[in-house]
């Protein structure tokens, strides 16, 4: 699943991009399962993250592991931004961000969302 994870450079920022795209809900939690070993490389603090969930589906237990990443990952990032979240229901997005205590802001598309991150 590390193709799903990729560093990019924006504006001159590493953007960790989390590519969650026509992902089954086994997929998305592999690619899940895989992003604390690319986030925990960086100092705390650090992290600008884009998940892109544009036609991914998602079951229970990948919600779970979903907000379990969230919390893991937190002490480590920066800035979230999420993208393609139509078919995500915003009580998954409050439950994930309530779970770990972390902001996830949702952007219509990906330029709008780097553009986003790279602001500061």
């Amino acid at each position: 699943m590390s193709n799903r994870i990729r560093s990019i450079t924006h504006h001159g920022e590493q953007i960790l991009i989390v590519d969650f795209t026509n992902c089954s809900p086994a997929d998305a939690e592999d690619t899940l399962r895989a992003l604390p070993d690319h986030v925990t490389s960086n100092p705390r603090g650090s992290v600008l993250i884009l998940a892109d969930f544009t036609d991914a589906s998602f079951s229970e237990e990948t919600i779970r592991t979903m907000q379990q990443t969230a919390v893991f990952d937190k002490p480590y990032v920066k800035k979230s931004a999420w993208v393609g979240t139509e078919n995500l229901p915003d009580s998954i997005r409050d439950s994930v961000s309530k779970f770990s205590r972390r902001e996830f802001t949702v952007f219509k598309n990906r330029i709008e969302a780097l553009e986003w991150l790279t602001a500061d």
